[in-house]
């Protein structure tokens, strides 16, 4: 199976969602995985977007095939602990 090269494919990241990526430069599937969740929303927030927390869920649920609801419930602790150290780091 061809994977999808379009985040449009992206079955968890709708118009809004693609639309914010794109203005901070995340068009491409292969560089949301290259990023990883955690970059891309913190791209997304510096690019003066006005972003919620349920977009870092979708990033990272459009990457793990998780549902936002899962990565919400499961990984949020985490997930916050990590956009804090990576906008210190950068």
């Amino acid at each position: 199976m061809v994977e999808s090269k379009s985040i449009a494919d992206l079955k968890s990241l709708g118009p809004k969602s693609q639309e914010i990526l794109a203005c901070a430069g995340v068009t491409s599937i292969a560089q949301l995985r290259a990023l990883g969740s955690v970059p891309a929303y913190v791209m997304a927030k510096r690019a003066n977007r006005k972003v919620s927390l349920n977009l870092l869920w979708a990033l990272e649920s459009a990457l793990s095939g998780e549902s936002w609801q899962e990565v919400a419930r499961l990984h949020r602790t985490s997930l916050l602990l990590a956009v804090e150290e990576y906008e210190k780091s950068t």
